[in-house]
């Protein structure tokens, strides 16, 4: 086959990697995402307002480069998106360095230092529009170099974006005001004390906005007393395992002024409602129900996490900026369950405030209806009693109703085909040894079926116990033992 070896022009298509779609706190999120995977304990940004053209820094201590990692790392798209990553890694497609930096301003220095050692690189995007080429300057600007200061450490890594005519209107008629600057960084570090705050609150990595400490923001409210916890469910999702959990926030009423306004984020209560998808602990996606449910402001309160690995990125189709997503299809019915399961617990606290007079309120129990046991002897799975449908179904049944629908599930966990193993057989005429628990069992269950006239007569009544699997180890004379003994066709 003929091919023919072609090469984009330099100016356009730098130009359309500027219009990706980032803004200002999600750029620098992306660049941050750099400094976590290069394994940084510290991270400072520092933005600067100069008279004619502001300067952002951000500074980690991590591993560094040497030359040929900082030329890949400065070239256009250098990684593949499909290769296999490490555990944690946030980075996908090789290109936020570049793109972010991009968006803000026209020229990104990069110096670096791996074990003492220095290596920069530089581009420039007016010289890239004038000569229409890839031109990569290997030297940083000796004015740029001097504002970007030194590393300190053995090893580390500055990033520095000039020229921010995106950013702040660097060389345009309306040159951003220093006030207005300012209160631009202040929504920044309202955005990463929130996409970090899982990272943040493990206390391994320190982030600086200014000298400023970034503290993390927990949108789940979990150091509160009200604050209700369904139990964490994992969902294998195109062979990912996939971590769930929904978490209630406490009425207004059992907030202060100050909490309340806290917990409704710089977007307001209403609109934090919904889904909260992080990957490797960095938050994605959040606010919204992804079309599964309108926004109402009963469900305020309702918040489900979502714990990807970074394996499931190409099923999630999460994008250049970590700010774009799709649920899967074998998602969403599942996440739309649990959702449903949140959003009616959100209207019970929201119109009838539940939650009042109780502390350390949770909700135990998982969102399936069967579960593992854990046990090697017993029974493999178990159902869920807890599931909040069982326990409002069992809310509103008398005691004998109750009674009897536990006896049904303890009959429907045992006759599962995961649960019927094959017993050893025993003579018939030998009565076996049996523990009191199953004689119990044989007891409830034959009484029941006294008394709902499902058997009146004793040999029909043996017939069905030895059709039931939870009964398959025991032989006839052994349950005809049973049930003389407890006397209960004299009860019955």
């Amino acid at each position: 086959m003929n091919t023919v070896l072609t090469q984009p022009s330099a100016a356009p298509v730098i130009q359309a990697l500027r219009s990706i779609g980032y803004n200002a706190s999600t750029a620098i999120s992306d660049l941050i995402d750099n400094c976590l995977d290069a394994k940084a304990s510290l991270v400072n940004i520092n933005f600067d307002y100069g008279d004619s053209d502001g300067m952002i820094r951000i500074i980690d201590n991590g591993f560094g480069m040497d030359e040929d990692m900082l030329q890949t790392a400065m070239n256009i798209g250098s990684k593949d998106p499909r290769a296999k990553r490490s555990t944690n890694e946030l980075g996908r497609f090789g290109m936020g360095l570049k793109t972010a930096s991009f968006s803000m301003g026209k020229r990104l220095s990069v110096l670096t230092k791996r074990e003492g050692q220095y290596f920069e690189r530089c581009w420039d995007l007016d010289h890239v529009s004038e000569c229409n080429e890839w031109q990569l300057f290997t030297n940083i600007p000796e004015e740029v170099k001097v504002k970007m200061g030194e590393i300190l450490e053995e090893s580390g890594t500055i990033v520095c974006i000039d020229k921010l005519d995106r950013f702040m209107g660097y060389g345009g008629k309306r040159k951003l005001k220093e006030t207005s600057y300012y209160n631009k960084v202040s929504r920044i570090n309202r955005h990463l004390e929130f996409v970090f705050h899982s990272i943040l609150e493990k206390n391994e990595v320190k982030m600086f906005i200014n000298g400023k400490v970034i503290e993390p923001w927990d949108p789940f409210m979990r150091y509160h007393q009200n604050t209700i916890e369904g139990e964490t469910q994992m969902l294998r999702i195109n062979d990912n395992r996939i971590r769930v959990q929904y978490i209630i926030l406490p009425h207004a009423s059992n907030l202060s002024e100050p909490e309340y306004k806290k917990a409704g984020g710089y977007k307001g209560w209403r609109d934090h409602q919904g889904l909260y998808i992080y990957r490797e602990n960095r938050l994605l996606y959040f606010g919204d129900w992804m079309g599964m449910f309108p926004k109402d402001a009963a469900s305020q309160l309702a918040r489900v996490r979502i714990d990807l690995p970074n394996t499931a990125d190409s099923d999630w189709q999460v994008d250049i900026k970590k700010s774009g997503i799709n649920l899967p299809e074998d998602a969403k019915k599942r996440l739309e369950t649990i959702s449903a399961i949140a959003r009616k617990v959100s209207k019970d606290i929201f119109y009838f405030r539940t939650q009042t007079g109780s502390t350390n309120q949770t909700f135990k129990g998982s969102l399936n209806t069967w579960e593992q046991s854990g046990s090697e002897d017993g029974p493999q799975f178990i159902l869920n009693r807890n599931h909040p449908i069982l326990s409002e179904l069992l809310k509103n049944l008398d005691d004998e109703n109750a009674k009897l629908l536990n006896l049904y599930l303890k009959f429907v966990q045992l006759g599962s085909p995961s649960n019927i193993i094959d017993s050893p057989k025993v003579p018939e005429e030998q009565v076996q040894e049996v523990q009191d628990s199953q004689r119990e069992l044989v007891i409830q269950f034959a009484s029941s079926m006294l008394k709902l006239n499902v058997a009146d007569k004793e040999e029909q009544l043996l017939n069905i116990l030895l059709s039931q699997p939870a009964f398959d180890g025991l032989n006839r004379a052994t349950l005809k033992a049973i049930i003389t003994e407890a006397n209960l066709f004299v009860s019955y």
